[in-house]
């Protein structure tokens, strides 16, 4: 019963953090809120609604080791596979908003996660760890990036990216948002409950399983969003898209959990966190060292080979 409800809870997940940003977004709309605000708060919260309600359950239940990893595959993924594979299908020459803002945001958020994960090597406490001080310092950096990307944004007309809003009468926008929040809320419970049992069942980490199962699956929007974005030409709004979920993964996912439950980090985890640092250095690299300012298709396709190279030694590891 508990691998039914496993797979049904991250269906119900998915579905519910679309529900929610959906009605969201409609009444933001209706309070006259602009494209801008919308943009860089709910639609770009919604990519990591399935990541942050996984990891308020497991951080509840205590179980650590799955919020972090959660976190770290996700963005290794994202980072990896999914920008690897946009670049496959199409050539990515980002806009101008991604170059100034994501891009180096996202390495500061995945430098930000190693430092604050790594406090005890430094003499800052007996073990390594990120307690509530630092998700609360997480936050802040939530919020300065909200605010500095609206800031920028304002002089910018592609802020949305080819994303739309939908407008739904305000008694519609409301259900959405209560289908959404329980959609969220069941499927999370769900998904966590699963994973703590197929990780007993078969005698594996649930750490192995947070940073491959769960982070695939809630990565699935992303990938959905870059591979139809790349057919379309419009491999810019993957990257943009992969990155912003990242940036989310880290500062709110990380932050709120930890402010939830102090998340002890185990040293073993640093070749993940190292893996979340180099892939968004090596995408620094292409965009800013590489010619044209662009991730070329041969690129995309040594990421994504990065990237199987990667679980192919976790599962030998575990």
């Amino acid at each position: 019963m508990l691998y039914i409800l496993f797979i049904l809870g991250f269906v119900i997940l998915l579905f519910g953090a679309n529900l929610l940003v959906d009605g969201a977004s409609s009444l933001g709309k209706k309070m006259s809120l602009s494209p801008i605000v919308i943009g860089f708060t709910i639609v770009a919260l919604g990519t990591s609604l399935p990541e942050l309600f996984i990891n308020i359950f497991a951080s509840a239940r205590g179980e650590t080791d799955l919020a972090i990893t959660n976190v770290l595959g996700s963005n290794i993924m994202n980072t990896m596979f999914i920008i690897g594979a946009a670049a496959f299908i199409f050539p990515i020459k980002p806009d101008r908003k991604t170059i100034n803002t994501l891009i180096p945001i996202s390495l500061v958020s995945a430098l930000a996660l190693g430092i604050l994960a790594n406090f005890g090597l430094f003499g800052f406490g007996k073990e390594n760890s990120i307690n509530r001080i630092e998700g609360f310092i997480l936050i802040g950096f939530l919020i300065g990036y909200l605010y500095y990307s609206w800031r920028y944004s304002k002089t910018e007309k592609d802020i949305l990216s080819g994303q739309t809003i939908r407008e739904f009468s305000v008694g519609r926008s409301v259900l959405l948002v209560m289908g959404g929040i329980a959609g969220l809320y069941f499927g999370g419970n769900w998904v966590v409950k699963g994973a703590i049992f197929i990780a007993g069942e078969f005698g594996i980490s649930k750490a192995l399983i947070g940073i491959t199962i769960v982070a695939v699956a809630t990565s699935l929007p992303e990938l959905i969003t870059s591979v139809v974005a790349a057919t379309k030409k419009n491999s810019g709004m993957a990257l943009g898209n992969a990155l912003g979920s990242n940036i989310f993964n880290v500062f709110l996912v990380l932050g709120v959990s930890s402010i939830i439950k102090p998340l002890p980090f185990s040293n073993n985890l640093n070749f993940d966190v190292g893996m979340v640092i180099a892939s968004n250095l090596i995408i620094f690299l292409f965009i800013f060292i590489g010619k044209g300012k662009r991730i070329s298709k041969t690129e995309g396709v040594s990421l994504m080979v990065l990237y199987l190279v990667y679980v192919g030694w976790l599962v030998v590891r575990n």
